[in-house]
C-alpha cells in the first residue's frame, strides 16, 4: 500500500484527492496537512510513501517546504500539485529534489499514475521526463 500525505491549504482540492485515491486499491492518505509548518511536523514523524505538496501556501512556499523535507529526508519522494503553469515550476521544482510536478487540471486524469511513479523512484511530469 502507498501511504501519502496531502499538504494543500484548500479543503476542496484535499477531498478531491482523496476522492481520486479511494477509488484506488493500492493508495491510501494517511493524513493531511494544510500549510506548510504542519506539513514538516508529519514529515519529521513519519515515513510517507509519497507526499503531495502544493506550492501556494499560507505560511512557508512549498519550495521551501519542500527544501526541508529534502533536507529531513531526502529520499523521500514529494510530488507537487499546483494550480501554477508546469513549464513555470517544474524545472525548478524537479532541481529542489521533487520527484515530478502535476498540474491541478490533471490530477483527475493523472493523480494516481503520478504517485505509483514517483513512489516507484521515477519522475513524473511532461518537462521532467523528456
Amino acid at each position: 500500500m502507498i501511504k501519502v500525505l496531502v499538504v494543500d491549504d484548500s479543503a476542496e482540492v484535499r477531498t478531491a484527492m482523496k476522492r481520486i485515491i479511494q477509488r484506488t486499491a493500492d493508495i491510501e492518505i494517511g493524513d493531511e496537512a494544510t500549510n506548510g509548518l504542519e506539513a514538516l511536523v508529519k514529515v519529521e514523524q513519519e515515513d510517507w510513501n509519497v507526499v503531495l505538496l502544493d506550492i501556494g501556501l499560507p505560511d512557508l512556499s512549498g519550495f521551501e517546504v519542500l527544501r526541508r523535507i529534502k533536507r529531513q529526508k531526502p529520499k523521500m519522494p514529494v510530488l507537487i500539485v499546483s494550480q501554477y503553469p508546469e513549464e513555470s515550476y517544474a524545472a525548478e521544482a524537479v532541481r529542489l529534489g521533487a520527484s515530478g510536478y502535476l498540474a491541478k487540471d490533471m490530477v483527475c486524469g493523472q493523480l494516481a499514475i503520478a504517485i505509483r511513479m514517483v513512489s516507484a523512484g521515477l519522475l513524473y511530469g511532461n518537462s521532467v521526463t523528456a
